[in-house]
Parts: C-alpha cells; structure tokens; sequence
C-alpha cells in the first residue's frame, strides 16, 4: 500500500475519554481513570488509563515516570479489589502489534475459573 497513512488507532482518546461511548467507572483520580471494559473478555474485566496520551508503557510520550506510577497505583488498587473479591487476578499490559489501541493500558481480570480449577491449573506450590 504504496503513500498510505496507517491510522493510530486509539480508542481511550477518541471513545473512552471524549465521551462517545458509555463506561461504568471503577476508581478516578486526576490522571487515571478505571473502568469496566466496555466489550469485556471474561467476567471482570477492567481497564485502567492515563487520562493524556501515552503510546505505551515502553513509550511514555511526552508522560513522565510521576504519570506512570499514578497508573499503577490505580491498577494495584484495582487489583487488590478484584483479588479480594474473587481471589485470583491477572494483570497484563500489551505492546507492539499485540496493543490494538495504542494508548497505554493494563487490563485487570479475573477469569471466572472457581478456586479448585485455579489450583488444578497452578498447583498448590506447597
């Protein structure tokens, strides 16, 4: 595709934050915003943002490392709340191809899997 312009695709900028789509909000603060995916791929399944465009966690822009540990504040809150509440969490973030949106964020879920599937899954590491 000779002289095309890949589009950034960026869904948090255009959709999340300007307000063209609804979203269920977790936890806010100034910079960050929490909120439950709004086409979810497991039972929980929160995103935590920086409010501003960052690209990604290995490129923080024109974001500071004070903006970056702010987000993880939020996804370490996040997670605790998932963890306690249903007693397992995974937290992931994507980079390059695998970060369809790019506009850095952490996913926060729990998979659904009850504590006896987890422990067959994982073991008892005992």
């Amino acid at each position: 595709m000779t002289g095309s312009v890949t589009a950034v695709s960026d869904f948090y900028c255009h959709q999340a934050l300007a307000g063209t789509v609804p979203i269920e909000k977790v936890a806010e603060t100034d910079r960050v915003l929490a909120f439950h995916h709004t086409k979810p791929s497991y039972p929980v399944h929160i995103v935590v943002i920086p409010k501003v465009h960052v690209p990604s966690l290995t490129d923080l822009g024109d974001a500071g490392e004070g903006l970056l540990h702010e987000v993880l504040s939020v996804v370490r809150g996040v997670a605790a709340r998932v963890e306690r509440e249903h007693g397992s969490c995974s937290v992931t973030t994507n980079l390059g191809l695998y970060q369809e949106s790019k506009h850095l964020h952490w996913h926060v879920t729990h998979r659904g899997e009850s504590e006896a599937e987890i422990r067959g899954m994982y073991g008892n590491h005992d």
